[in-house]
């Protein structure tokens, strides 16, 4: 598969918004891709294809672009064919580091692992995300942000198919034919302050709605990015099939 390297002006430009840093990001691929079985009893959820690529090597693509140069990959299922299939990254432009679970540790638990590694701002995603999100101005959003966890944020529009009615008492005051309906929805990215690690225990099994809701509960204030850019979760059959509609017409260039 051949790989295109990012123009050096690009990166250089990158860099400069986000004041030189070294952006690191962790990519959770350790899922065990249930719900997308039969494909994933043969390998792992994160290098289905999506095109001519896997899932992994759009999203680490996606990432080197815009300026994130060093990335972990969380896993657990199958690991050693991520391992195998990436080696070091270098084919792709980056630095890459497999951090292995030795038991699965949810959504956030593998980011306490690498701990030691992460001493500024870092983006976190899970690995079965398809976006277009520009991750340069996310990051450079939540650096910006008096708050130690900021979380992508995505509104999905669901068409309904009734007509809402309203009423006082025995009469009707309103009809709405058939409204959508809007739900803001956690979006699988995130930026992580080294700080917001304390929080999470260690060598354990824990997720991320866990880990927002003891944020809150300790005050410990979170911000929010929307996405505005193209979003997809590819977590079951359909949205897998959906992928591959996409790819040509979003992702091939």
């Amino acid at each position: 598969m051949q790989t295109p390297q990012p123009a050096q002006e690009d990166v250089r430009s990158i860099k400069i918004q986000n004041k030189g840093k070294l952006l690191k990001a962790i990519i959770l691929s350790g899922g065990l891709g249930t719900r997308l079985k039969p494909f994933t009893e043969v390998i792992p959820k994160p290098l289905l294809p999506i095109g001519e690529k896997a899932v992994l090597e759009i999203q680490i693509e996606h990432l080197r672009e815009h300026g994130f140069t060093d990335i972990y990959l969380a896993t657990n299922y199958k690991s050693s064919y991520i391992e195998n299939f990436f080696g070091d990254g270098s084919k792709y432009g980056v630095h890459l580091q497999i951090s292995k679970e030795d038991k699965p540790l949810g959504t956030v638990g593998p980011v306490k692992l690498l701990e030691d590694k992460l001493d500024d701002a870092f983006l976190v995603m899970n690995g079965d995300i398809l976006t277009l999100l520009d991750y340069g101005k996310m990051y450079s959003f939540a650096s910006s942000q008096e708050s130690l966890l900021t979380i992508g944020t995505k509104e999905i529009i669901t068409p309904f198919q009734f007509g809402n009615i309203y009423t006082e008492g025995d009469f009707v005051t309103g009809i709405d034919e058939k409204p959508d309906i809007r739900t803001t929805i956690l979006a699988g990215i995130y930026i992580f302050k080294p700080a917001a690690l304390d929080l999470i225990p260690a060598d354990t099994y824990y997720g991320m709605d866990t880990f927002i809701k003891d944020m809150i509960a300790h005050s410990r204030p979170i911000t929010h990015y929307p996405i505005k850019e193209y979003w997809l979760d590819i977590g079951r059959i359909d949205d897998y099939e959906k992928a591959q509609e996409i790819y040509k017409e979003r992702f091939a260039t």
